[in-house]
């Protein structure tokens, strides 16, 4: 077979689906099916009934991957972070999830994290510059 690489400038999502394509067919091969269930727990403003934050993740081999969690900034210190993250455990449980994990800025509350039982497993330097991501997990089983 003959081959030849090219730069694609912002490719769109018809590209990024044929590199996905063989890369999951192979993660099938090797590891099962991961059965992806999208999941959201939304905060919603009591008179407009706006969303206006809330958490937003994806079950799949086993595990919670928390991809997104916003509380409201009129929200913040009233426990709203808090409640999200234990119903989302809550569901994860239900769902007999292995366990939870999310990643997120030094810039967005990481001590929030360890406060309900999460464990960091990896942190990535400057990125953004200047900056950390962090990686946390938390076991269920």
């Amino acid at each position: 077979m003959n081959t030849r690489i090219e730069v694609a400038a912002n490719p769109g999502e018809a590209e990024r689906a044929a590199v996905l394509r063989p890369l999951n067919d192979y993660n099938v091969a090797q590891a099962g099916d991961p059965q992806p269930e999208n999941l959201a727990l939304l905060i919603r403003d009591e008179h407009t009934d706006e969303v206006i934050g809330g958490l937003y993740g994806s079950i799949f081999y086993c595990w919670l991957f928390i991809e997104l969690l916003a509380v409201p900034e009129q929200t913040r210190g009233q426990g709203t972070g808090s409640k999200l993250l234990d119903m989302a455990e809550e569901l994860a449980r239900e769902k007999g999830c292995v366990g939870i994990w999310l990643d997120t800025f030094d810039f967005q509350a990481p001590e929030f994290y360890p406060k309900h039982g999460f464990t960091r497993f990896g942190q990535l330097d400057d990125f953004p510059p200047g900056h950390q991501r962090y990686f946390f997990q938390k076991r269920l089983i």
